[in-house]
């Protein structure tokens, strides 16, 4: 395996202001994500795709160096982590160097370790599209999750007849924190375009992800109650 492991951090984020370098129990949200990946690969292999002269130094303050800052196309609330991704392959390309397996491991999943980072590499096989981190969803379609029909009433999204929310079938749901991607695969088409894809079953501490405020307040929680 020819590894490249992004750890995508943009500087603008409206849900909590700076949070990928705002500090969560005693460091930076994403020396989490660093420390976690660095517990599986070298230095070489792990690229923080930043357009943010501020988590960029941070990053170099960590010991990890920081190969680029990204193009202002790739900076604004548009850009998409598909382009972020090709973008980072282009440029370790030019590099000289090509990878065959994409990691992306989002900083906004704290509570991902390397141990859970490993054992989902141990599942990846070259004839695989991605190896995807999920957690059982508790919005099961089969019995919470309903939809408007054509008279505004509403049905289920998928229609059954479960009395007990334990007999529907499991569903899962990406819960963000870990991909590892053939990078052949991502070249051809989009990662929800992927078909060839296995799941990487974490619990909900493992998933939690941090997009707003209250899950802030709840990743405190968790990294004042645990050792990470």
């Amino acid at each position: 395996m020819k590894p490249l492991i992004v750890i995508p951090a943009r500087g603008g984020s409206k849900g909590v202001p700076r949070k990928n370098i705002k500090v969560l129990g005693d460091k930076p949200l994403i020396q989490y994500t660093i420390d976690a990946a660095k517990g599986v690969f070298d230095d070489e292999f792990i690229c923080v795709s930043t357009d943010d002269f501020e988590i960029k130094s941070v990053v170099e303050q960590l010991g990890l160096k920081v190969p680029f800052l990204r193009p202002n196309e790739l900076a604004s609330d548009t850009a998409g982590t598909y382009e972020v991704l090709l973008h980072a392959i282009s440029h370790y390309e030019s590099e000289g160097y090509f990878p065959d397996t994409l990691i992306l491991l989002q900083p906004t999943s704290p509570f991902r370790t390397s141990k859970h980072i490993q054992a989902a590499l141990d599942l990846y096989q070259e004839e695989l599209d991605m190896v995807v981190g999920v957690k059982e969803t508790k919005s099961n379609p089969y019995y919470i999750l309903f939809e408007e029909d054509s008279n505004g009433y509403l049905k289920k999204s998928k229609e059954a007849d479960f009395t007990r929310r334990q007999d529907c079938p499991k569903v899962w749901e990406y819960n963000g924190a870990i991909y590892i991607i053939n990078v052949k695969a991502l070249k051809e088409k989009t990662i929800s375009q992927f078909t060839k894809v296995r799941k990487f079953e974490m619990d909900e501490t493992a998933s939690h992800d941090i997009d707003t405020l209250l899950d802030w307040k709840i990743a405190e929680i968790i990294a004042n109650s645990q050792e990470i």
